[in-house]
């Protein structure tokens, strides 16, 4: 799938790269407390990541595999 921007209140918040949908939807009902903790009032959505957002996941990847993770762990970065 992917890359993909979770938007929390019209603010784009996270970038991640699920593995398909229903990965993203698994993510987005179990993590909802954390990511509304700040704006419980907020709205959840996603959309395609822009190029800077998909650069910036990009960049967190690679440094993620060269100190030794796996692919399979790597799921997101905080914008």
């Amino acid at each position: 799938m992917q890359v993909t921007t979770i938007v929390i209140g019209g603010q784009p918040r996270y970038v991640v790269r699920p593995v398909d949908n229903k990965a993203l939807n698994r993510f987005l009902t179990k993590a909802r407390t954390w990511l509304l903790q700040d704006q419980p009032e907020a709205t959840i959505t996603h959309r395609s990541a822009l190029d800077a957002e998909s650069e910036r996941w990009k960049a967190a990847f690679d440094l993620h595999c060269v100190w030794g993770g796996d692919e399979n762990e790597f799921f997101g970065i905080p914008l």
